[in-house]
């Protein structure tokens, strides 16, 4: 029995040793990403503690005094919880209701332009606009919508309607925020569909003409079907981050006139948690907000595994 278990032990060992040296120049190439990740991901995630501490600025995380839940409960307790909960997951859902099925549909009707060169065309100019900076993204948003000399109003002044300020109107800061976002991704995140279009069989399609299908059955018979694995493990992956409304675009758009439908976790967390120097506070609505993110993936990793056997793990 124990030669049995050494020579497992060695062949093990072996194996090993000849992965490594097989593949030593993969490996090598993947050391910094793992390093990223360990030194900016895994290591930082000790910092949580600070969220069942008091923390006293100087006096270091792991050094201040053990108060447990209370500013889990203190969150739960404030009259901004359940506005800035609502607001992220409203925008969230309407965010994924509007920009997830659209470079799916994006991808099809590109992939059914004949002429290479002005698919080609189409797919650069829908990917620009992902390459503009968040804070370039609000100036053009700023700009279009202006009361006074936005192009929108001005069109609405033109043909005898009443100038909207939509800039401090809580009602359209959701469809602001969205829109401009769909505009901005749609293209970018089509790539990955594209590419799994690329990827089915030919002779799907040929057998599909033989039988006389059309362009329209085509997509629902062969091409979304074919990429349903994709889509399934992307929107999981969407679900993840469910709760997770990006700072910087909220931060910059918003004002104190539409925090009723602006006001976010993460800002909230950035003026309760720097700007009012309760680093506990804002860590502890952080790990709040991750933990219900995890859970949105978990549950919907194990529905799509029963319902479809597509699952990221």
């Amino acid at each position: 029995m124990t030669t049995a278990s050494s020579s497992g032990k060695k062949t093990w060992q072996a194996r090993a040793v000849k992965a490594l040296k097989r593949d030593k120049y993969l490996l090598l190439m993947f050391l910094p990403i793992m390093a990223y990740y360990i030194i900016f991901h895994y290591i930082p995630m000790t910092g949580a503690i600070i969220a069942f501490k008091k923390v006293q600025p100087g006096h270091g995380i792991y050094a201040g005094q053990w108060v447990g839940l209370k500013w889990f409960i203190q969150f739960f307790s404030s009259p901004f919880a359940a506005r800035t909960i609502r607001n992220t997951v409203f925008i969230s859902l309407y965010s994924i209701l509007f920009g997830f099925p659209l470079p799916i549909l994006f991808a099809v009707c590109i992939m059914q332009i004949d002429s290479g060169k002005f698919r080609r065309i189409v797919q650069t100019v829908s990917y620009l606009p992902h390459f503009i900076s968040t804070v370039v993204l609000v100036g053009m948003i700023t700009n279009m919508f202006s009361i006074n000399h936005g192009i929108v109003n001005d069109l609405i002044a033109a043909m005898g309607g009443e100038r909207i300020n939509f800039l401090i109107n809580p009602r359209w800061f959701r469809t602001l925020y969205v829109g401009s976002g769909v505009w901005q991704s749609f293209g970018f995140n089509s790539i990955i569909y594209i590419a799994a279009i690329t990827g089915i069989d030919p002779t799907l399609y040929e057998a599909g003409k033989i039988d006389g299908i059309t362009k329209f059955k085509e997509v629902v018979y062969i091409t979304i079907p074919m990429i349903s694995q994709t889509i399934v493990m992307l929107f999981i992956m969407q679900l993840g981050r469910i709760m997770s409304v990006g700072f910087e675009k909220v931060f910059l758009m918003y004002s104190t006139a539409v925090y009723e439908t602006a006001d976010v976790i993460s800002t909230y967390v950035y003026r309760k948690g720097i700007e009012s120097n309760n680093y506990s506070f804002g860590a502890a609505v952080g790990l709040f907000n991750s933990v219900i993110n995890f859970a949105f993936v978990f549950v919907a990793n194990q529905i799509s595994r029963r319902l479809t056997d597509s699952s990221l793990w």
